[in-house]
């Protein structure tokens, strides 16, 4: 398979981003690329059966098994929601969930298994966790829990009108449960080298932290301090029952959200900086959320420098003396994240979609073999589409183990630089998408991803 590759990009020296990163509760990892989590939708969705509802499937095994031999610095996994027994707040149907209602012996193995098959390559293995809050699709639930009652717009799906979490729910149902997830010995004993809350892109943490989705009048509405209290209690709660020489607690964060009243680029340096004095080892500054998800240049400088938030970042950067910084969104060429790196825009590079295309991207960069990501023949300003066809590109990976497919990491992974096949991939999310429509007209829950072959 010959691969189309971003133009323009020469083979550099890149030993900048095999450098390690040390974190301040002295973990270490092997170099600077961060594989980020994406919605993988592999795992069990049985609501009616808790033991069985959310579990990790083979599927998810093979994909990291892949990714596990990426060579990472540190390896992400996709968002593992918490839930709670009376609703459900899943960013997708196929979400992997950790609840106390859903515990079992089985589950701890799973997800066991999982933080192993990350670590092949010598990758911290960091499990993400998040709650779509007002983010959950109308089919799962048609009434979530949010910060406030404002309803989402979004483009591409429907969501139900949330209802407004009370102060002792947010103890209840939102800190304790983040808090169970992380310890009560759970991603701690099961392997994981730490967690990453999702504070970032519209998700729960985030509508408590951005004023277009925050109204409150307690103790978590109104000014920065309140709206980014929750996200503090919660690092304030796993940290006394982990040491934190055992455990890496990290955010991923919007560093702008592009919108009117959103989360602005002060708002941002503010919170950072309660991060970086709380003790956070590391932060993943991202931006966006649902209504605006900026996965797009929207500006010439940033097409130039290739990461969508760099120069946000570079403002926001200096806040950190501590605490790693990791920038993710738009990296597709060596030169560019060796650039990221000597500017001190960023110290970590974090991959989302190259690493969908070629699981080993970083390996392939590191032993100098590849000056640049695979370039897809898809329109770039047609976000949804590349990163549904990027979703597809994880379900291909779930379908056989690196064993089984005789070591070739690339197996039956679809080429999108091919314009003919990424044409044919674009009729089939049509015939995709008037499906889902029809099941949901009809009542039916649709199928969680597209299967491309």
């Amino acid at each position: 398979m010959s691969l189309r590759r971003f133009p323009n990009a020469e083979i550099i020296p890149s030993a900048i981003l095999g450098e390690k990163l040390h974190f301040p509760n002295g973990k270490t990892a092997q170099n600077r690329f961060l594989k980020a989590a994406m919605t993988e939708r592999l795992s069990t969705y049985s609501p009616g059966d808790l033991k069985n509802h959310g579990l990790p499937t083979s599927q998810i095994m093979n994909v990291y098994d892949k990714w596990g031999h990426g060579q990472f610095g540190m390896t992400l996994t996709s968002n593992q929601m918490f839930w709670w027994i009376r609703l459900t707040n899943l960013e997708a149907l196929g979400n992997a969930i950790i609840f106390q209602e859903g515990e079992s012996s089985e589950r701890r193995a799973l997800f066991s298994q999982w933080a192993q098959l990350m670590k092949q390559d010598g990758s911290l293995a960091v499990m993400q966790l998040s709650n779509a809050g007002r983010q959950t699709p109308i089919y799962v639930n048609p009434s979530p829990w949010s910060a406030s009652d404002i309803q989402l717009h979004a483009k591409d799906f429907l969501c139900g009108k949330p209802i407004p979490l009370t102060t002792e729910q947010v103890k209840t149902e939102v800190i304790d449960r983040f808090v169970y997830a992380a310890t009560a010995r759970y991603a701690y004993d099961c392997g994981f080298d730490g967690i990453q809350l999702h504070g970032a892109h519209g998700y729960l943490l985030s509508q408590f932290t951005s004023p277009t989705t925050n109204k409150r009048t307690d103790k978590y509405g109104g000014s920065v301090e309140n709206r980014n209290r929750l996200i503090l209690e919660i690092y304030d709660e796993i940290r006394k029952a982990i040491p934190s020489r055992d455990f890496l607690i990290g955010l991923k964060t919007n560093s702008v959200e592009f919108q009117a009243e959103g989360t602005t680029l002060e708002d941002a340096k503010k919170m950072c900086e309660a991060y970086e004095k709380r003790g956070f080892d590391f932060v993943e500054l991202s931006g966006g959320n649902a209504e605006k998800f900026l996965f797009a240049h929207e500006r010439e400088s940033t097409k130039k420098r290739e990461a969508f938030f760099a120069e946000f970042a570079e403002q926001i950067r200096p806040v950190f003396k501590n605490t790693v910084v990791y920038l993710t969104g738009g990296f597709r060429t060596v030169g560019a994240m060796v650039d990221a790196i000597q500017r001190n825009t960023t110290q970590g590079i974090g991959l989302r979609r190259p690493v969908t295309a070629e699981p080993d991207l970083p390996k392939k960069i590191l032993s100098g073999s590849v000056p640049s990501a695979v370039h897809d023949a898809f329109n770039p300003n047609e976000m949804s589409l590349t990163l549904i066809a990027s979703g597809a590109q994880i379900q291909q990976m779930g379908r056989n183990s690196l064993r089984s497919s005789g070591g070739n990491i690339m197996d039956q992974i679809s080429d999108f630089s091919d314009a003919k096949l990424a044409e044919k991939f674009g009729e089939a999310l049509v015939d995709f998408m008037v499906q889902m429509q029809k099941d949901l007209s009809e009542g039916k829950v649709p199928k969680a991803t597209i299967v491309f072959n």
